[in-house]
């Protein structure tokens, strides 16, 4: 892993000050890098403003995306159809502040907060707050459990969602790092060219971005073109 996150930050100081400040820039809220998780929370109130319905297959109704993710889903979703006649299905999407609340709360009183926060996130620590993830499955499973990574189509999505813009969030080697257990139905976009980076580097979005703010710095510290 420290080989990766050290040939990941050559990579990106060798890009420039203009190229990473420009992938910094993404990092802000509202941007395809922003994260968060329970060191990063969301603001209550934050709704982002282009939240649209991708036109693809759905459990309930009127699941929302930001409107370039919704469109990559799209695109996605297509594609497994189009090259291997998968179905794939969008369970869950854009989920307000509030929510998730309600959602997270179910999950203590089944559970037990313990094994509640390693299942979903405390509101404000949600991908699904930003507009950017998708919960997804099949025609045939659609329950969100790890069975679906096991699937025809959940190995297509693992092996193909960053061709679209999407990363596997959370990873089952991962957890200690996301603090989440695998979750192979959870897609989040970050847009082609950083989802084909971190799906080339096999590492968690947490580590991308850290290396992304160490060349910022190091740049600004040091200097460069």
């Amino acid at each position: 892993m420290a080989a990766k996150l050290f040939a990941l930050l050559m990579m990106l100081l060798s890009l420039g000050r203009e190229a990473v400040n420009e992938y910094a820039d993404q990092m802000s809220l509202g941007g395809n890098l922003f994260l968060v998780n329970r060191d990063y929370a969301i603001a209550s109130d934050y709704v982002p403003s282009d939240l649209v319905a991708p036109d693809v297959d759905m459990t309930t109704s009127n699941q929302k995306m930001r409107a370039e993710a919704a469109q990559a889903l799209e695109d996605m979703f297509r594609a497994a159809k189009e090259e291997k006649g998968y179905k794939l299905v969008a369970v869950s999407g854009y989920r307000s502040y509030g929510q998730q609340t309600s959602i997270f709360n179910r999950k203590v009183d089944a559970v037990g907060k313990k094994a509640a926060m390693l299942l979903v996130a405390p509101p404000g620590t949600s991908e699904h707050q930003l507009g950017l993830a998708m919960d997804i499955g099949c025609k045939k499973n659609t329950s969100l459990t790890g069975s679906f990574g096991k699937t025809d189509e959940g190995k297509w999505v693992a092996e193909n969602c960053h061709r679209f813009g999407f990363i596997i969030r959370y990873k089952e080697e991962w957890t200690d790092i996301t603090g989440y257990s695998y979750e192979p139905w959870h897609v989040r976009y970050v847009g082609r060219e950083h989802a084909e980076m971190i799906y080339q580097m096999d590492i968690p979005l947490e580590y991308y971005v850290a290396q992304l703010r160490e060349a910022q710095y190091a740049l600004m510290i040091y200097g460069g073109t």
